[in-house]
């Protein structure tokens, strides 16, 4: 394909980047997506999507279709061994904070080759057994070394995006730093049929003072996931099978396994690139941060990498915004993934650490302190704000301004359940939001500046979620407040938008 035909070469076919190609293709991009593997991966992998990662999928026209297709897990249970120690119910806590207050557990092999077909339906297909191969950029363009099925060819184009995992390729080539580490933990993962004590829509932790397991259910009725700690006895043991394992785990989750339809053991690894971006070159995903599995968040984060990405790579294309826009992407995103690693970090050690003082947590503070912390409702709103990923917010980036109330530029648009006001975010494109009554003013601008204009009537939920009566939301399109006018300023718009749009 020649520069003109192909905009943007994504390497990684995983969901961030299928998504990152979805996007883009969407908002009528040409994109050419590659994957050194021969064809979609087999593995459930990461099973758990979560609210935030829902809601761009609404945008995308896709969210009703895939929690039809998966199963929705509507509360966390937490026991020890001889007993129930809390229950968290996502609805009770999310229901005013997000159209989905629920987790969805649907495995990435499926969730892939959905992603997949819904590309396909947009004539884009992915390119398997190529591999990319070496990455050079001068200012004005991208390029590729390709081999495919042992014969290479190139690539140039304006953008390419390192989609492609841990051991990226592109990353490699554009020589960016990987630090980070590995846990001692050897942990198993296993996907079997299975009888326990909970019904197939609840996700399970089972915390003991030397062990650590987690139940979710996935695929079909009846089918769990199993993810724990390898026992100290067995760590010397060359090859670990589920074998050695099982009358373990069915003791510490009350079940009965009747059959392993796969199983293996891993070591996790915490680490973040150094850099999200090198000129017209991208990370994402794994390729730019991997981290423990604490609260199912790694797929989820890669997804809104993909999502920030896309929609600046669409504008700045198409010739709506400067190229300046995406100078953003870094500094947005990699604090978040800084953030992670370390929350992770810590949670992780919580949960699975072998040292006496990690033994005292799992047995003393987590059963008795945790149950009592979650009676307030503050506490059980902030666990679900920061599980569901609906608490990132980007106002420390200077490309984000304004603040009324409690909301500052940067934040996501906190949802009104009886507006209903993530409806119009589907468009994928900014626009602006009005709760209360609008100003003619502020009517010209819009349709000056060809945005749409939302406007409500002011209603006390839209005060409780933290929105103000009048105010001007400036709102980027992936749901994110851009820039706020307490008193719908057109100048202060005006100025705001004005470099964004390469008008100076």
């Amino acid at each position: 394909m020649s520069m003109a035909e192909t905009q943007v070469l994504i390497a990684g076919a995983g969901p961030t980047g299928l998504v990152l190609a979805l996007w883009l293709a969407k908002a009528g991009i040409s994109v050419r997506l590659i994957d050194r593997k021969p064809s979609p991966g087999e593995g459930s992998r990461a099973i758990v999507i979560h609210a935030r990662t829902l809601e761009f999928y609404r945008q995308l026209g896709i969210a009703a279709d895939l929690i039809a297709r998966a199963f929705r897990v509507d509360r966390l249970n937490l026991r020890s061994a001889t007993r129930k120690v809390a229950t968290l119910s996502f609805e009770d806590v999310g229901k005013s904070e997000s159209p989905y207050p629920f987790v969805i557990s649907y495995p990435q092999d499926a969730h892939e080759r959905y992603l997949i077909d819904c590309l396909h339906a947009l004539g884009i297909e992915v390119e398997w057994n190529t591999e990319l191969i070496a990455v050079t950029q001068n200012q004005e363009a991208a390029h590729a070394v390709l081999r495919k099925n042992g014969a290479e060819g190139t690539w140039t184009g304006p953008y390419l995006c390192g989609c492609d995992g841990a051991h990226s390729a592109v990353r490699h080539s554009l020589n960016i730093g990987f630090p980070g580490g590995t846990y001692d933990q050897l942990f198993y993962v296993a996907d079997a049929l299975a009888q326990g004590e909970w019904s197939g829509h609840e996700l399970t932790a089972f915390i003991a003072p030397k062990s650590f397991c987690l139940v979710v259910p996935v695929r079909e009725q009846g089918m769990f996931r199993f993810i724990g700690l390898v026992p100290e006895a067995l760590l010397e043991k060359a090859d670990v099978a589920f074998a050695d394992l099982q009358a373990g785990v069915e003791q510490q989750t009350a079940t009965c396994i009747t059959q392993v339809n796969w199983f293996s053991t891993y070591r996790v690894h915490h680490r973040v690139a150094e850099q999200f971006r090198k000129g017209r070159v991208f990370l994402a995903g794994d390729a730019g941060h991997v981290h423990s599995p604490a609260g199912g968040q790694g797929m989820n984060t890669g997804i809104g990498d993909a999502v920030n990405l896309a929609w600046k790579l669409a504008a700045v294309l198409r010739g709506q915004s400067a190229a300046s826009l995406l100078d953003s992407y870094e500094p947005e995103r990699i604090p978040f993934a800084q953030s992670l690693v370390a929350t992770t970090d810590r949670v992780f050690e919580f949960a699975v650490g072998r040292g006496t003082i990690n033994e005292l947590v799992r047995t003393y503070l987590v059963p008795y302190l945790l149950p009592l912390a979650l009676r307030f409702a503050a506490v059980r709103r902030a666990q679900f704000r920061l599980v569901s990923q609906t608490r990132i917010t980007y106002r420390e980036c200077d490309f984000n301004a304004g603040a009324a109330g409690s909301l500052r530029g940067g934040d996501r648009l906190p949802w009104v359940e009886a507006l209903d006001n993530f409806t119009p975010l589907r468009s994928r494109e900014w626009q602006v939001h009005v709760y209360g009554q609008p100003s003619p003013a502020l009517g010209d601008f819009c349709s000056r500046r060809h945005l749409a204009l939302h406007a409500w009537p002011w209603t006390k939920q839209a005060g409780q979620v933290g929105l103000r009566k009048d105010a001007c939301y400036l709102v980027r399109p992936d749901g994110y407040i851009g820039f706020i006018s307490r008193a719908q300023h057109v100048d202060e718009l005006e100025t705001y938008l004005r470099p964004l749009s390469g008008d100076e």
